[in-house]
């Protein structure tokens, strides 16, 4: 069967406006190297700054990628400007995760601590950013609190 010259013409028209369009979308974002992955903004019991409390609170960071990231430089803030900075000699490897704890206590590979006498993240609203050494942030999670969760998953 022979198509009218006017529909092949149409036909063609749309399957390259569809190609023409398909290339003009935007692509989806890479995930970033270091994501939040969870806030836990609200440590279980009465605020009474004991360190045990101050530990309880914490953020969770994951490495997206498939090779180990040195985190020196790499900083943490919260919306008041709070700001961890990770030190030397911290490496954390393809697909594992690292707890940035409030309280005090010894670095090791998996909990890192801000050694802070005060808690960081407010328990009804915060944002947590992710910056990478160069001072630009990579990833944000922000919450509001919730009566079901004392903590927000990213």
């Amino acid at each position: 069967m022979r198509l009218p010259p006017t529909t092949v013409a149409t036909m063609v028209a749309t399957v390259l406006g569809f190609t023409v369009l398909g290339a003009a979308l935007p692509a989806h974002a890479a995930a970033p190297a270091l994501r939040i992955v969870k806030i836990y903004y609200d440590s279980p019991g009465p605020d009474r700054r004991s360190n045990s409390s101050l530990n309880a609170e914490y953020v969770t960071l994951l490495n997206t990628t498939k090779r180990a990231i040195d985190l020196k430089g790499w900083t943490v803030r919260d919306k008041t400007g709070y700001t961890y900075e990770f030190g030397p000699d911290l490496v954390l490897g393809p697909k594992k995760r690292i707890t940035l704890r409030s309280g005090q206590g010894s670095d090791g590979a998996g909990n890192v601590y801000w050694n802070r006498k005060q808690y960081v993240w407010n328990n009804d609203q915060d944002t947590a950013t992710v910056h990478n050494p160069a001072g630009r942030p990579v990833d944000s999670c922000a919450y509001r609190a919730s009566t079901k969760a004392a903590y927000v998953t990213c």
